[in-house]
């Protein structure tokens, strides 16, 4: 419905106050008197009828704004998020690179570590057969400073081998507490507001 703006649709509300506070003196000096009604039904309804297009109350709710305005918070939204994965995988490039040559090495140095068993393990055999055919003991005192010698070998790739997966999982550690670090840094008190 239009609203209409002429003076004569328009309720004064002092007026109203006025009448009402009358009309409410009035009331208490008749208190002890039975009131009747002496206004006619169809004056009333006819009343009623006249002033009622100025009681309707519309009320227009801006649907669109509100949506639009949801719609623009969502995207910001996005946008930062995006913008966050983007930093952290620029960030953390270099230790995902780190990581895998460090892999890659881990690999190889266990594959050596298979073959050199192996080797042993295949001396070991020999030596056991030669030796007991064998009444000589200098081959034995060498082949057992040979053996001495590859099980040190072995025990030293262990202890590298045991480095660098200390290193590994010290470089994980670090990559996450800084990921921690920067997360929390990049963040604004807006967006923890935002968030709940």
């Amino acid at each position: 419905e239009e609203e209409s703006d002429s003076e004569e649709n328009f309720i004064d509300m002092n007026i109203l106050k006025a009448q009402t506070y009358r009309s409410d003196m009035n009331d208490s000096a008749k208190q002890e008197q039975i009131l009747q009604s002496t206004t006619d039904a169809a004056e009333w309804n006819l009343e009623v009828e006249r002033v009622l297009p100025q009681l309707k109350v519309t009320v227009r709710t801006d649907n669109k704004g509100y949506l639009d305005k949801l719609h623009n918070e969502i995207s910001r939204t996005l946008e930062k998020i995006n913008s966050r994965e983007k930093y952290i995988n620029n960030q953390l490039e270099h230790l995902v690179q780190e990581y895998r040559s460090a892999q890659a090495l881990l690999s190889e140095k266990k594959n050596i570590y298979f073959k050199i068993t192996e080797v042993l393990e295949r001396v070991k055999q020999e030596t056991e057969e030669k030796g007991s055919s064998m009444t000589d003991g200098a081959p034995l005192v060498k082949i057992k400073q040979a053996l001495t010698k590859l099980k040190q070998e072995t025990i030293q790739m262990d202890i590298q081998i045991g480095v660098m997966e200390h290193t590994l999982l010290q470089s994980k550690l670090k990559e996450k507490s800084d990921m921690t670090r920067d997360m929390h840094a990049t963040m604004t008190p807006e967006d923890t507001v935002g968030a709940y």
